[in-house]
């Protein structure tokens, strides 16, 4: 059968919703007055990230500087509008063909698509690169992508037909071969090792998309150029064949003031990750801002349940009583930062309100204390069995404001006797942490992606399992009531099943005190605005296709 839009994302009335989002577009101005004009074709962009890639390998590219990159380096078979969130034709020419129980996909490829490197995108191609992404390959140390369930193989059905085999449902395929998570590559570069898609290998990395990285300075910067052959883009796109830019530089300034700065003097032409006491820089004349809804797990703290500390419901309902989300936003954040609700954003698929599980009272956060029998000690930190009720929080290096937001909770909660601690260091220093709960017990992040899945993407034992309900040292599930919810998300066949099992979900997270959503997170754009056309993909990662230069 062909999927209809719905079956495929029920998306389409969720634009109005976008509102709640204080975004200028493109070429506006957050201060006033807009450039317009014809579209250009040439010129340099400077773009500035706040923290610098570390992987191409698609599948695991969710951190938002590599997924900047692979945005604009790959194509993919479908594309989703980011203004409805529909699903529409790319690489393939139509929507796909899927069997009644979703466990067969069958696409039918666009013919003259070619990689940067001259080889064909074909059928056998298309399948080589999904049955890496489907599967992984442990010896080469690539994972699986967590957009993709079930897999089980492709099939070469003729040159410019694929058929993707699934060993159970996978109604959240053809969504997923819209992120850049499944971003197209050459056979060559899916030989590759995962060292071969780190650092120091970019240039390395063949897509078909429309620009191709020429140079790499370690750490630092990366330069793209214009592919002059590209003409594949989404059909329903205004703009086809080649990229309107020649080139862009895309160049790593960690310190906020240098990225504000550098736009606003006009020495680059736009960054990303305008924090909010920032974003009044960009009301004046010649600047604007552009914050884009990520459409997924808000910004939040997830509670390691199975810790000590936290193993008692009533620790995590004080915990949550202690915690002024209000007071947070208000202080760190602006209107482009909306107070979370639920665990998925408002715009997300599958969305439910719990925030009666979220209300700030510290009366009931000390009872709650006092009746799991933690008593406050002379130095005023609360004390059971001889040991301290403290709690280390991670700090979420791609997440706005994280040490501030982490600094705030923590004198919020010291006054309920509740000792905080912030785990330092780099990305490195924060992923091997990660999954240890003997380091952090409390993790901040959250995750953008906009279908069902995303839940699952975030909590599921073999996905991201923030909460660690997955023991990795003993196999153990804390809770197998959330585990199956969350398979079963993505692994019903139809949306209303789908939608069901998400919506128990976030019911049980919020029920058990197992997360506490804090605001739904954009991400912030400052630009010039001689830059035009710019725009973002389905959960915010810049896309230069369109972008052009005026003046």
């Amino acid at each position: 059968m062909s999927v209809s839009r719905r079956d495929l994302l029920i998306a389409g009335t969720l634009a109005s919703a976008t509102g709640l989002l204080a975004a200028c577009g493109p070429g506006q101005q957050s201060g006033g007055g807009s450039v317009s004009g014809e579209p250009r074709t040439g010129g340099e962009l400077t773009y500035l990230e706040p923290q610098t890639w570390t992987t191409l390998y698609p599948p695991a590219a969710g951190f938002y500087p590599n997924g900047g990159v692979i945005n604009n380096l790959t194509d993919r078979l479908l594309y989703q509008n980011p203004e409805t969130l529909d699903l529409e034709p790319w690489i393939a020419t139509e929507l796909p063909k899927i069997n009644k129980d979703a466990t067969q996909y069958t696409f039918t490829l666009r013919t003259g698509v070619t990689y940067s490197d001259g080889t064909p995108l074909d059928a056998a191609n298309v399948v080589k690169n999904f049955d890496l992404y489907g599967k992984g390959d442990s010896g080469r140390a690539l994972t699986v992508s967590e957009a993709i369930n079930n897999y089980d193989h492709g099939e070469v059905v003729d040159e410019h037909t694929v058929r993707f085999h699934f060993s159970a449902p996978a109604p959240g395929f053809a969504q997923a071969v819209s992120t850049i998570n499944s971003g197209l590559l050459s056979n060559a570069t899916l030989d590759k090792t995962s060292e071969g898609f780190g650092p120091g290998n970019a240039k390395s990395i063949i897509g078909s998309g429309p620009f191709v990285i020429e140079d790499e300075q370690v750490g630092t910067q990366l330069s793209f150029k214009v592919r002059e052959d590209y003409d594949w883009a989404p059909p329903s796109l205004s703009h086809q064949g080649r990229a309107r830019l020649d080139k862009i530089i895309y160049v790593v300034a960690g310190e906020d003031s240098v990225r504000v700065g550098t736009v606003v003097s006009g020495q680059a032409h736009l960054a990303r990750q305008i924090e909010a006491p920032d974003e009044a820089q960009f009301a004046g004349q010649g600047l604007a801002l552009h914050a884009a809804a990520t459409n997924g797990v808000n910004n939040g703290l997830s509670f390691r349940f199975r810790t000590p500390a936290l193993s008692d419901l009533r620790v995590r309902q004080a915990i949550i009583a202690g915690i002024d989300r209000q007071a947070i936003v208000d202080t760190l954040f602006t209107k482009s930062y909306p107070l979370a609700t639920g665990a998925l954003a408002k715009t997300a698929l599958g969305y439910v309100d719990t925030s009666e599980h979220y209300v700030h009272d510290p009366a009931r956060a000390a009872a709650l204390l006092d009746e799991a029998g933690w008593t406050v000690g002379t130095d005023k930190i609360r004390t059971k069995d001889g040991e301290r009720l403290s709690l280390t929080f991670n700090e979420a290096l791609p997440q706005p404001r994280s040490k501030e937001v982490v600094t705030l909770i923590q004198a919020q909660l010291v006054e309920l006797g509740i000792e905080v601690k912030l785990f330092p260091g780099d990305q490195a220093a924060q992923d091997t942490a990660r999954l240890d709960p003997k380091q952090i017990q409390v993790y901040h992040s959250m995750v953008g992606r906009a279908d069902f899945d995303v839940i699952k993407s975030q909590y599921f034992s073999k996905n991201r399992n923030t909460l660690l309900n997955l023991d990795t040292k003993d196999g153990s599930i804390g809770d197998a009531e959330l585990e199956n919810l969350l398979s079963a998300v993505a692994s019903e066949p139809t949306v209303q099943q789908r939608e069901a099992a998400s919506k128990a979900a976030q019911q049980l997270l919020a029920e058990q005190a197992y997360i506490l959503p804090i605001f739904e997170e954009p991400q912030v754009f400052g630009l010039r605005a001689d830059v035009q056309g710019f725009g973002t993909e389905s959960v915010g990662r810049p896309s230069f296709y369109g972008t052009w230069l005026a003046g």
